[in-house]
């Protein structure tokens, strides 16, 4: 029997530890890989795993994912089943509240779980870079006849303080749940990792509402499926951890090692996008078999200009999106958006680049995370003295520098309605 299954893909973070790539946009929405949104890797993995049944709850500074969640992820309306549509708080709690943590989000949209009558729920973050064949762990959920299935990846120990971590049997059984401890206890027969909960969930639905209804009459509760629901799962429910490295992606190489990144920090979020351009990449952007949807853009392609002596546009070891034009600049270990412009002489060394900069006339950067519409006049030097640098821009402890951009008349327009 093919199981209905249903998606609730949380999108409501508020990404504090991003800003000032969270300044005016939702965590999900940010720009990632030159052409794509946070946002775009569940999605991506939902639709590739053929689960097409997806709403997005959506909260803080929503805008800029609605806007892209209606560019590039529409279905055509002729199945029913066929469908993501973004869902804003419902203020279905007494005090009419915003979503007062991740069970409260779903239990504020429990209508739609029982009009849609599926057998099983998804309840997946959307904040984190991954490839993840969702089957596989649909499979294993089944297999164990569980009520929850937690997906779960091995960590080093000395990471433990930083995760959720899942204290399970040698069968994958969760018996406990440790928030942040140090001294979590480590997997069966590895006393060097922990299983770190990747915030990824399969729950059977009657356990699910059950269990999201008896939290909200718990007023000591902050509501959240990792602090409350889960714990207090553990001995009255067939509760399993899915260990995220034995997932199998199609199309990748065998023995490829799944990738999983928690970009919740600047330092985080900028090796991300620097493990794409690598030659042999760890997140291979290029798998016919599972490929990376986003929005469809009419750019027109990359541009390299010019083949003088000490004026020569090329781009090495970097990934380019489309309708830039590299003229007589140099790009090197980079990721560059749409529709940027590296003038002649500009020098651009392992910086992220989002969409619509202008890059003057000799102009050097390294280690930098450009917003979206800089323009940087000529000669203009940053990443290269971290006091002055300091002075103008956001600047990570391990000298990443983030220089803000200006919003277009189109983009205040937006946000103002």
């Amino acid at each position: 029997m093919q199981l209905k299954v249903l998606a609730i893909v949380l999108a409501g973070g508020e990404g504090t530890r991003l800003h000032p790539l969270t300044k005016e946009r939702a965590k999900p929405a940010v720009p990632f890989g030159g052409k794509y949104r946070i946002v775009d890797f569940v999605l991506s993995n939902l639709i590739n795993s053929g689960i097409h049944s997806i709403y997005v709850v959506i909260q803080f500074r929503s805008q800029s994912l609605l806007q892209h969640l209606s560019d590039g992820w529409q279905f055509g309306g002729i199945l029913k089943n066929h469908f993501i549509v973004p869902v804003p708080a419902q203020m279905r709690t007494a005090g009419k509240n915003w979503y007062r943590g991740t069970a409260d989000a779903i239990h504020q949209n429990i209508n739609l779980i029982e009009q849609s009558r599926p057998d099983i729920v998804a309840v997946f973050g959307a904040d984190h870079i991954y490839r993840m064949n969702i089957r596989d762990m649909i499979a294993f959920h089944e297999q164990k006849r569980a009520h929850a299935t937690v997906a779960a990846i091995p960590t080093d120990r000395r990471f433990a303080k930083e995760f959720g971590v899942l204290e399970t049997t040698s069968t994958g059984r969760i018996i406990g749940f440790h928030e942040k401890r140090a001294d979590a206890p480590t997997m069966p027969g590895d006393p060097d990792k922990v299983y770190a909960s990747m915030g990824n969930y399969i729950f059977s639905t009657d356990m699910l509402l059950r269990c999201v209804e008896e939290d909200q009459t718990d007023d000591n509760s902050s509501h959240d499926f990792g602090k409350d629901i889960l714990p207090r799962m553990v001995g009255h429910a067939e509760l399993f951890a899915y260990d995220f490295m034995t997932n199998n992606i199609p199309g990748e190489p065998q023995g490829k090692l799944p990738y999983w990144r928690d970009v919740g920090t600047l330092d985080a979020y900028f090796e991300a996008n620097m493990d794409i351009r690598a030659i042999d990449p760890e997140l291979n952007l290029f798998n016919r078999e599972w490929p990376l949807r986003t929005a469809s853009y009419s750019d027109p392609p990359t541009k390299f200009a010019f083949d003088e002596e000490d004026r020569r546009g090329h781009a090495i070891d970097s990934v380019v999106a489309g309708g830039c034009i590299i003229s007589g600049g140099v790009v090197r270990n980079s990721v560059l958006g749409r529709h940027v412009y590296v003038h002649s002489g500009a020098e651009i060394d392992e910086s992220v680049v989002f969409d619509n900069c202008d890059i003057g006339r000799r102009s050097r950067l390294r280690r930098c995370i450009l917003e979206k519409n800089v323009q940087l006049p000529a000669d203009t030097v940053i990443g290269f003295d971290p006091d002055e640098d300091r002075k103008r821009y956001t600047v990570t402890d391990s000298g990443i520098v983030v220089v803000e951009g200006k919003r277009t008349a189109v983009e205040l327009t937006a946000m103002s309605i």
